[in-house]
């Protein structure tokens, strides 16, 4: 399994081959300890509840699939745009399409290493599901 990310641009591809693995425990290395998911709109989440989010997921089996758009660094943070998608059939058969561009804040921890410090997968998307009026543009919750 690849090593925690040495440069930015890095961790969306880490963060993927951990995910695809299935391993909770590689996935959560992604993330700082008092790092923040929003697994849906307005709803941030830390440390269990973090980690039980990305671990519904995971449980799928479906691989993501990340395509970074742009990774800005200052110092020992960074921002990335991420595009990324979910898509295929459950361990049940059951077709998931889940997608979106993830606003993403990450760090350089004291050993080198870039760690998730907010993982915003929806974005901007995310603040207009919290104002739009139709039920059919919501996406699903982690």
């Amino acid at each position: 399994m690849r090593e925690l990310a040495d440069r930015p641009e890095e961790v969306p591809a880490v963060f993927a081959e951990r995910f695809n693995s299935g391993d909770a425990t590689a996935l959560a290395q992604v993330y700082e300890d008092a790092a923040v998911l929003v697994p849906e709109p307005g709803t941030p989440a830390t440390g269990p509840d973090l980690h039980a989010a990305n671990g519904r997921l995971q449980k799928l089996g479906v691989p993501i699939s990340v395509r970074p758009r742009h990774v800005y660094r200052n110092g020992d943070l960074a921002l990335l745009i991420v595009d990324w998608v979910i898509d295929g059939p459950d361990r049940e058969g059951q077709a998931v399409h889940v997608e979106g561009t993830a606003t993403d804040v990450a760090r350089q921890g004291p050993d080198g290493r870039w760690r998730y410090v907010i993982d915003n997968p929806f974005g901007t998307r995310a603040q207009q599901l919290l104002t739009e009026d139709t039920e059919d543009t919501e996406e699903p919750a982690f």
